[in-house]
């Protein structure tokens, strides 16, 4: 069988309404969305990451910033983020496609490729294989990863009906279950409970104390995860944010 092109495709935009321009906010002197590019880029069996962004003119930033950054950018929909995400995919000309967000810039290598040789590997074939599932996570939020072929991406893209389906880009597979080969990868022990990602202003600080801790941007979830139980009051920083779910709909039409 021939081996199949693994594309990470990360969706990111300017207009967050709870934190507008995070995803190029600073974290440690560089955007936090190079940070997830950059680390998603040293999963070894990730052959391409490429940003999938919008056509609105406010998202021409994070455009310019790939162009002169050299990472591949796709501009679609603003409000179909399943349909960016199904023609980026065929831009790239991807077998199978790893979601991933601009927003997470924590994202391990090592967890990426356990995921991708997990999901490549499966018997019989998986359509859809993901870290977490609404109401039942055991990575923290940030280190969420999604993989699935280009033809049940296409088939979502086709079916998928509902508002929160098409922004969300995943939910067809999570609530249609017996139509596709499906794969909850469950981790031991349980570290849900954690907020690693960059959403609010407590976000960012937290991830700004997290990265300042480290001399580089090589450091393991597992490093992370060391220094949150050496320091404890670490996750105090943004333990008051509520987590939205995948069926809240951006009345923006973002």
């Amino acid at each position: 069988m021939a081996e199949r092109k693994v594309v990470a495709i990360v969706q990111a935009r300017m207009g967050s309404s709870r934190l507008p321009g995070k995803v190029l906010a600073d974290l440690g002197g560089r955007p936090v969305l190079e940070w997830v590019l950059r680390r998603a880029g040293r999963a070894a069996s990730i052959q391409q990451v490429m940003v999938a962004t919008t056509i609105n003119p406010e998202d021409d930033a994070v455009a310019r910033f790939c162009k002169e950054a050299g990472y591949d950018c796709f501009r679609g929909s603003a409000f179909d983020v399943l349909d960016r995400y199904y023609r980026a995919a065929g831009a790239a000309g991807a077998d199978v496609i790893v979601r991933l967000t601009g927003d997470c810039p924590l994202i391990d290598p090592g967890l990426l490729d356990a995921a991708v040789e997990t999901f490549l590997a499966a018997e019989p074939p998986l359509d859809f294989a993901a870290n977490r599932m609404p109401g039942d996570r055991t990575v923290p939020i940030g280190l969420d990863t999604e993989i699935c072929t280009r033809a049940a991406l296409e088939r979502a893209w086709a079916e998928a009906q509902q508002p929160h389906e098409r922004e969300h880009v995943m939910p067809h597979f999570y609530e249609h279950p017996h139509d596709f080969n499906i794969l909850h990868m469950r981790h031991e022990p349980d570290y849900g409970h954690y907020r690693w990602t960059v959403d609010t202003p407590e976000d960012l600080e937290l991830l700004r104390q997290v990265v300042a801790h480290f001399d580089d941007d090589t450091f393991s979830w597992m490093d992370v995860l060391e220094l949150f139980e050496q320091q404890p009051e670490l996750a105090e920083l943004n333990a008051g944010v509520q987590h939205r779910g995948q069926t809240h709909v951006d009345e923006r039409h973002g």
